[in-house]
């Protein structure tokens, strides 16, 4: 595997890759876990080569949030990808990514305005920034993501319709479904703050998520059983939520009733240091 952190090294050994097949895109910020790794293995099945990034974007943060903290792991996460057969990883420093005088933002509106759009201002803002930029330079012949962040997948999918990226630079957008812990916690480098008390009432989350389908799929008024769900989490330890929304899946747009098309619950929930996400197809 090979470790690049410039641009001009990046594209060299992009272009050496493709005059040998086909390049999938894995974007990430590291603190690797199961589920990144199952990204990695569905790219192996779509394409000939396996670029990875890891870059702790500091534009999809905000003031008041864990960038300092974050994990960090490269050594140990170079390890990893390159035990799952990855080409090339793609690790830059910020001056890379943004070098001195940097002043483009892209802003996707609609799909990145409620849910964690409300709750993390300029948080989308800096992601359509930062994977435009991937798109660009690696130019994949496609890209996965995680759907545990179907938010984030809704907003990328759009940024690349909007501004022409789907072709010829990048073919497809490929949703993975979401990696869960055997209580059904969906896996994130977030889990490593919880205490272990904390990690056992974080399975609630799952747990309540597929008790509130259940009930609308039984008939009950979506406002109520979205209801029961946050008390049932805050029963459970979590110390706020932050949404529990039923929506379009495409669009996002907020539903008030189940109706005939493609619907997901969407929630994100606080426990100790911890911001939790998911969702689920309701």
């Amino acid at each position: 595997m090979q470790t690049v952190n410039r641009i001009d090294p990046l594209r060299d050994a992009v272009a050496a890759l493709r005059a040998d097949g086909a390049v999938a895109l894995v974007p990430t910020m590291g603190a690797l876990h199961e589920g990144h790794l199952t990204l990695v293995r569905a790219a192996r099945r779509q394409a000939a080569h396996v670029v990875v990034s890891i870059f702790v974007n500091p534009r999809q943060f905000g003031p008041n949030e864990d960038l300092a903290a974050y994990p960090r792991q490269l050594a140990a996460d170079s390890a990893l990808l390159e035990a799952e057969g990855v080409s090339l990883l793609w690790a830059p420093e910020a001056s890379a990514m943004y070098p001195a005088g940097y002043a483009t933002n892209i802003s996707v509106s609609g799909v990145s305005e409620g849910l964690c759009g409300a709750n993390r201002p300029g948080h989308f803002d800096g992601v359509a920034t930062v994977v435009c930029k991937l798109f660009n330079q690696v130019r994949p012949d496609l890209a996965l993501f995680g759907e545990k962040d179907w938010q984030q997948l809704a907003v990328i999918r759009r940024m690349a319709r909007d501004l022409d990226l789907v072709r010829p630079h990048v073919d497809r957008i490929l949703g993975v479904p979401t990696v869960r812990e055997a209580d059904g916690l969906a896996m994130s480098s977030r889990n490593a703050y919880l205490t272990p008390a904390e990690r056992e009432a974080a399975a609630a989350l799952p747990r309540a998520m597929r008790a509130a389908i259940a009930a609308i799929a039984g008939g009950a008024a979506v406002e109520a059983a979205l209801a029961g769900l946050e008390q049932a989490l805050l029963g459970a330890g979590f110390a706020s939520v932050d949404y529990a929304q039923l929506c379009d899946a495409d669009s996002l747009a907020p539903l008030a009733s189940r109706g005939t098309a493609p619907a997901r619950l969407l929630v994100a929930a606080r426990i100790g240091k911890a911001r939790l996400i998911d969702n689920m197809a309701a």
